[in-house]
């Protein structure tokens, strides 16, 4: 089994790439979208400063990584 950028180590499921559209700075929050155009509320603690237009990937509802610009 192959390990990828976006493959978590812990469960085994992939992240996704989402870009920030709005910020709760209060609550630690996020909307984000995603390739398909959902949008998710996402947890951003654990790379905060976000901003809008940023990447992150994500998984279970957490930003677990900033992506560098033009990353896909």
């Amino acid at each position: 089994m192959s390990c990828t950028s976006t493959h978590c180590v812990t469960c085994g499921d992939d992240g996704v790439e989402m870009t920030v559209h709005t910020i709760d700075e209060r609550n630690g929050l996020a909307v984000c979208s995603e390739a398909g155009g959902g949008r998710h509320t996402v947890q951003t603690a654990l790379v905060e400063p976000v901003a809008p237009g940023d990447r992150l990937l994500v998984h279970a509802g957490t930003a677990i990584a900033m992506l560098e610009a033009g990353a896909a």
